[in-house]
């Protein structure tokens, strides 16, 4: 990766990091949350999705943590918000791969989600990076949507 492009998405990771998107928690009627934490770096992440006829009509992020777990948190909410529940898990599926370094689905609409490519030179940060993707996927079990 050139060092441009390295500086492009280091300046991505950090604008959502500190211009978080969709930041909230919501105990409204409609929204289920699903809070997760990192033992091992002490990032600790709440999900509120709000589903409708299997569309995620609203999807919250708020934690605290490094700037790629915080980031990538603002990015899914951004990324997934209105999506139905299938091309969300396509999308989810593709991050996996993208982070871990493995071939992924460029075609798919993964907007700032490229920017975490990167993580997959440090096996420790994909833990961050997921975080929130894993707390969203929970959500969906819970309501046993999966």
């Amino acid at each position: 990766m050139s060092s441009n492009l390295e500086n492009l998405y280091r300046q991505v990771i950090m604008d959502h990091h500190k211009n978080p998107r969709n930041k909230g928690v919501s105990n409204e009627n409609g929204y289920h949350s699903v809070h997760m934490r990192n033992p091992s770096c002490g990032d600790d992440i709440t999900i509120s999705v709000k589903i409708v006829d299997g569309v995620i009509e609203d999807i919250m992020q708020e934690g605290i943590g490094c700037a790629i777990s915080l980031s990538s948190a603002s990015v899914m909410s951004e990324i997934l918000q209105g999506k139905t529940l299938a091309e969300a898990k396509a999308l989810t599926d593709n991050f996996y791969e993208l982070v871990k370094g493995d071939d992924f689905d460029e075609d798919l609409e993964m907007d700032d989600a490229v920017v975490f490519a990167g993580v997959a030179q440090f096996p420790a940060r994909i833990r961050c990076a997921t975080l929130a993707w894993k707390a969203y996927e929970n959500a969906l079990e819970e309501l046993e949507l999966t």
